[in-house]
C-alpha cells in the first residue's frame, strides 16, 4: 500500500501555482509567501500520515470497503473545464481591465506618515459615509459617480491603517464596488477545489467559527446516535474531513461499545482526476480502525449540492441517518422576488424524505439575500466589518492562518457585492427564514441541548479576546462578536424522530471523548495513531 501525498501541501505546487497564489495572499494585504506557514504543510501531512502504506481500501481487512463514485464529473462539464485555467489561477480574483494607478487591491495603500490617532477616526467614519454613498450611486445606476467617489476613498485610505480595523475592510469594499461596475465578471470566476481546501483550512485555524459549528454539531449527531447499533452521516461539504475525527472517537467512547458507522463524504471533482474523497475516507478509516469502530465510506463527486440524488448516498434500512450542513444551504437559494422555486426546495425536499435522525444546519446570521442591492451592500458592509474585527482581537493577529482566511472572506464579500443572478452563491439568510423553511420541509426543530452550549463556551475558552459570545435562541445557538450573532446553528428531524428531554444524552464530544484541543494537525491524534 503505498503512501498518499497531500496535494495541497506547499512542495506539490508548481513555480507558476505558487506565483499565483502568492500574487493571492498579496491581495488579502499580506507581505509573505505561500510557503511561509510552515505549520500548515505540516498539519496536512500529518493528516495523511496514518494513510501511509495504504493503496486502495479493500487492503484492509478489519474495515468496510470505502468506494467513491463519481457524477457530474469535469468531463460532463466541457464548459466547466474550459474555465478552469489551473488548480490555482481560477481562485485568484482578475484584474479589471483598467485598474487604478498602482495595482487595483485596495491594500496597497499605506496609512499617511502625518496622520494623527483622531485624523485616522474621523477619517474612518468618513470612509463609511463614502461606501455608502458609492453603492447608492450603484445603485442608481450612476457608474461615473460611483467611480469617482471610490476615488476619493482611495485617496481617503491614506490616512487610514489598512493593516487592520475600517481601513482594511473599507479597502475590500471598495474594491468589490469597483469590480461591479468594470468587471463583475471577474468575481463570477469559478474556484479551483485545491484552493478552495487550502483557504477554508486556514479560516478553520484562524478563528473558532468552523470549530464551533462541527463540535455544535457533531455534539447534536452524538446525542442522536445515542443507542443505536447502525449509523450514517451524510457530509454535504466533507473537505478536509476534520469534522469526524472527533466525533469518531466520542463513539468509540461510548458505554456499550461503538456503532458501526457509515461515513458518506460529498464534495467537488477534482479538475486534474485526483480522489481526493478517497483519501480523505482512507484517512477516517485508519482513525475508525485504531480505536476499533466498525466504519465504511463513500464519496459522491459532484459539483454542485443541486447535483446530488438520493439514490446516489445508498441509505439502508435500519440505519440511524444523520444529515450535516455547513455553510452549504445557502449557496441553494435564488433571488426571493422570483417565482421560479429555488434548488433548495427540491433538496431540502429529499433530504426530509431520508427521514434522517438529525439534520444539523450551520449558516452565517446574516442577510445578503435581499433582491435590493443598497440593502445587501449595507447589510455586508456591517457583518463583515464585525466579523473582521473578531478576528484581529480575537487571538488571529497576522499570522499565515489569518492572511489566508481573509483571502477566504474576501471572496465572500465580492461574491455578495459584485455577482447577481446565478454567479451569485453567497445568499446568506438570518436564523428566523432558515426556520420558517426548514418547518416547510416538514423537518421539526430539535433543541440542541446544555452540552453543546457547554461545550461551546469551552471552545471559546482557547481562543484570546472576550469579545465572543454564545446565545441560545429557541434551542438553536448563534456565536457572536459582542452584540452581533455571526453564526447560528441548528438541529432538525424527521416528524418520527422527534425525541423527548428524557432521552437526551449527556455524552460530549469535547469533555467526553478527552479532546480538548481542537486544533485540526492536532485532534486528529488518537491513541498515539494519526489520522
Amino acid at each position: 500500500m503505498g503512501h498518499y501525498q497531500h496535494s495541497h501541501s506547499p512542495a506539490d505546487w508548481s513555480a507558476s501555482g505558487v506565483a499565483d497564489f502568492d500574487r493571492l495572499l498579496a491581495g488579502a494585504g499580506y507581505r509573505v509567501r505561500s510557503s511561509d506557514p510552515q505549520h500548515l504543510a505540516q498539519g496536512l501531512e500529518q493528516l495523511d500520515s496514518a494513510a501511509a502504506g495504504a493503496d486502495d481500501c479493500e487492503s484492509s481487512p478489519p474495515l468496510i470497503p470505502c468506494d467513491t463514485v463519481h457524477y457530474n464529473h469535469p468531463s460532463d462539464l466541457t464548459a466547466w473545464v474550459d474555465s478552469i485555467l489551473s488548480d490555482l489561477t481560477s481562485a485568484a480574483l482578475p484584474h479589471p481591465p483598467h485598474p487604478p494607478p498602482a495595482t487595483w487591491i485596495a491594500t496597497v495603500y499605506s496609512p499617511g506618515i502625518h496622520c494623527t490617532l483622531e485624523d485616522q477616526e474621523d477619517a474612518g467614519i468618513r470612509l463609511i459615509h463614502l461606501l455608502m454613498a458609492s453603492a447608492t450611486a450603484v445603485h442608481r445606476g450612476d457608474a461615473g459617480l460611483a467611480s469617482a467617489l471610490i476615488d476619493d476613498t482611495r485617496h481617503l485610505l491614506t490616512c487610514v491603517s489598512n493593516a487592520f480595523g475600517m481601513g482594511k475592510v473599507a479597502g475590500y469594499f471598495a474594491d468589490a464596488l469597483y469590480l461591479r461596475i468594470f468587471s463583475p465578471q471577474s468575481a463570477a470566476v469559478l474556484s479551483s477545489p485545491a484552493v478552495d481546501d487550502i483557504l477554508y483550512h486556514n479560516f478553520y485555524e484562524a478563528c473558532p467559527y468552523l470549530k464551533f459549528a462541527h463540535f455544535t454539531a457533531n455534539q447534536a449527531i452524538l446525542e442522536a446516535f445515542d443507542g443505536e447499533d447502525r449509523v450514517h452521516v451524510i457530509d454535504f461539504n466533507l473537505m478536509h474531513g476534520l469534522q469526524w475525527p472527533a466525533l469518531i472517537q466520542a463513539l468509540a467512547l461510548r458505554p456499550g461499545g461503538p456503532p458501526a458507522l457509515r461515513i458518506t463524504g460529498v464534495g467537488p471533482p477534482y479538475p486534474d482526476g485526483r480522489d481526493n474523497l478517497r483519501e480523505v475516507g482512507l484517512q477516517l478509516a485508519n482513525l475508525a480502525q485504531s480505536v476499533k469502530v466498525r466504519f465504511a465510506f463513500r464519496g459522491v463527486a459532484a459539483a454542485r449540492l443541486s447535483d446530488v440524488r438520493p439514490w446516489m448516498l445508498q441509505v439502508a434500512v435500519g440505519e440511524a441517518v444523520a444529515v450535516n450542513s455547513i455553510f452549504q444551504f445557502h449557496r441553494l437559494l435564488g433571488d426571493p422576488d422570483e417565482a421560479a422555486p429555488a434548488p433548495i426546495d427540491s433538496v431540502l425536499s429529499w433530504v426530509a424524505g431520508l427521514r434522517p435522525k438529525i439534520l444539523t444546519v450551520v449558516e452565517q446570521e446574516a442577510d445578503h439575500n435581499r433582491p435590493g442591492f443598497l440593502d445587501r451592500f449595507t447589510e455586508a458592509l456591517f457583518y463583515y466589518s464585525t466579523l473582521f474585527d473578531s478576528l484581529e482581537a480575537g487571538g488571529a493577529g497576522v499570522s499565515g492562518d489569518a492572511a489566508v482566511a481573509e483571502v477566504y472572506l474576501q471572496r465572500e464579500m465580492c461574491n455578495v457585492v459584485c455577482c447577481e443572478g446565478s454567479a451569485r452563491v453567497e445568499r446568506h439568510e438570518p436564523l428566523a427564514r432558515w426556520a420558517v423553511r426548514l418547518g416547510r420541509a416538514g423537518l421539526k426543530p430539535v433543541h440542541l441541548g446544555s452540552s453543546a452550549f457547554k461545550q461551546a463556551n469551552m471552545l471559546l475558552s482557547l481562543f484570546s479576546g472576550e469579545g465572543y459570545c454564545v446565545e441560545e435562541v429557541d434551542g438553536c445557538l448563534t456565536l457572536g462578536w459582542h452584540s452581533r450573532p455571526l453564526i447560528s446553528a441548528s438541529s432538525w428531524c424527521s416528524g418520527d424522530h422527534v425525541p423527548s428531554p428524557e432521552t437526551m444524552t449527556t455524552s460530549c464530544i469535547l469533555a467526553g471523548s478527552n479532546v480538548i484541543n481542537v486544533k485540526s494537525d492536532e485532534v486528529n491524534y488518537v491513541s498515539g495513531s494519526a489520522v
